[in-house]
């Protein structure tokens, strides 16, 4: 298959007429200057897709329930007793369904991949199934239907806090000793929906997993896309120093060796040093505005870090909201909030969107360990298409398409996404839709009679 575009973004350059040539979900021959063939899929303006490096899914359908402020009760960490009361009734049946939805909604809004950090394991009360795996296939069914590119991140979770704390209630389903985690994490790379799925491993935070355990799993998993929950909250960070003696950031690159496979999610509160030296190592911030902001959890460092060349991308966490320009958006407008200043999220002098967009493909292919984020021979034809002609857009140079998309434009300027080849969103729809929606209804139906 081929995809002819009027504009694209080859490398750093915007050129005309670009044909990309498309095989075994892989770019295969790319084209300048170069007419449309017959039986070509033709679009306005072709970009290298975004992966949406950190999720979980079933948390989509917690959205708008948590919006109403109860003296006292108003952190994340009430939020969170929520989460866990919802993950008490949560069936196999209405994971598959949420997810799928989910994943959706993330391709119509630009996200060719995802990491589904997937820390539901087991039953109610905390038995496993039958099939260890249960909840990981569930995932992968629902990868199926939508046809998502998908990193899947297993979550080691075994303390209810730091200190190693007994895990209690909803985080009953989440509980793995190392050696049942890394069974499960065998059983999840047999079974792959696509050839392009890629199985990393997730250490959920410094305090749900310890030391000891943190250095098993890294020993049996030496290569692969590692993900972890960082510096989130204040109250994650004083926690920790005041168990591991120190900063959760500091700690993990005192311990650990933290390089380029690695995506620290959040990474909220550090010091300038601790932003220095995670840009140095050559690791991904795992950046999830629109979550962050929902939770009050706090603004990332971006000036420091950004001017130490550090590396980046962006998720949608909690999917209270899924968008891909909202997400960069965001992520632009707390550093000017926080700041009082303007165009902070870019390294010298340029234009803001094409930094937040170019940075944040890259970034995110990296933390998923997918070899795509440019469009280019021999990556994955993970791509995305814009509408110019919307009015957002229509008076935009070239070089101005991107803070168009970033800053101005709607998520309905997609029009077409493929995810390894796949084309999945046409003319602004998913292809399975008329599918998906119906049965993500009538699952969550009898779910939220009672949450």
């Amino acid at each position: 298959m081929s995809v002819h575009a009027k504009t694209a973004l080859l490398g750093a350059e915007w050129v005309s007429n670009l044909r990309v040539e498309i095989d075994g979900g892989i770019i295969r021959r790319v084209q300048k200057d170069t007419a449309a063939a017959t039986g070509d899929a033709q679009v306005d303006v072709l970009l290298p897709a975004l992966g949406n490096l950190h999720s979980h899914t079933f948390q989509r359908a917690m959205a708008g329930m948590t919006e109403t402020r109860t003296v006292g009760r108003e952190s994340f960490w009430t939020w969170r007793t929520l989460m866990y009361r919802f993950l008490e009734r949560l069936t196999p049946e209405q994971i598959q369904a949420i997810a799928a939805l989910a994943f959706m909604e993330m391709q119509e809004a630009g996200f060719a991949a995802v990491g589904e950090f997937h820390y539901v394991h087991h039953q109610p009360g905390g038995a496993p199934y039958d099939h260890l795996s249960e909840l990981s296939q569930r995932i992968f069914a629902a990868v199926g239907q939508t046809g998502i590119g998908l990193t899947h991140l297993p979550v080691l979770y075994t303390y209810g806090g730091t200190g190693q704390g007994a895990l209690a209630g909803g985080q009953m389903r989440f509980g793995n000793a190392v050696n049942r985690f890394l069974k499960l994490v065998e059983e999840c790379r047999a079974t792959l929906p696509h050839a392009d799925s890629v199985v990393g491993i997730a250490p959920h935070s410094l305090r749900a997993t310890s030391p000891d355990d943190l250095r098993l799993v890294l020993q049996a998993a030496p290569t692969g896309p590692v993900h972890i929950h960082i510096a989130e909250q204040i109250k994650e960070v004083t926690d920790v120093q005041a168990t591991l003696g120190q900063r959760p950031v500091s700690w993990l690159l005192d311990n650990a060796d933290v390089n380029a496979r690695w995506c620290l999610i959040h990474a909220t509160h550090m010091t300038d040093a601790e932003t220095r030296r995670l840009a140095h190592s050559g690791a991904v911030a795992g950046l999830c505005p629109i979550t962050e902001a929902n939770l009050g959890d706090g603004i990332f460092n971006g000036p420091v870090y950004t001017a130490e060349g550090g590396r980046f991308g962006v998720g949608s966490d909690s999917n209270i909201r899924i968008s891909m320009s909202e997400e960069l958006r965001l992520l632009e407008y707390s550093q000017r909030l926080r700041d009082q200043s303007r165009a902070i999220m870019v390294r010298g002098e340029g234009s803001v969107g094409h930094a937040l967009y170019t940075n944040a493909a890259q970034g995110g292919a990296q933390a998923l360990g997918r070899d795509a984020g440019q469009i280019a021979v021999g990556k994955l034809a993970d791509l995305v298409a814009v509408d110019r002609t919307h009015p957002t857009l229509c008076a935009l140079t070239d070089d101005q398409l991107l803070d168009g998309l970033c800053f101005a434009a709607p998520d309905q300027v997609v029009t077409d996404l493929w995810s390894a080849g796949r084309h999945m969103v046409q003319r602004g729809r998913h292809i399975a839709r008329g599918q998906i929606i119906p049965a993500y209804r009538a699952a969550v139906a009898d779910l939220l009679t009672d949450v």
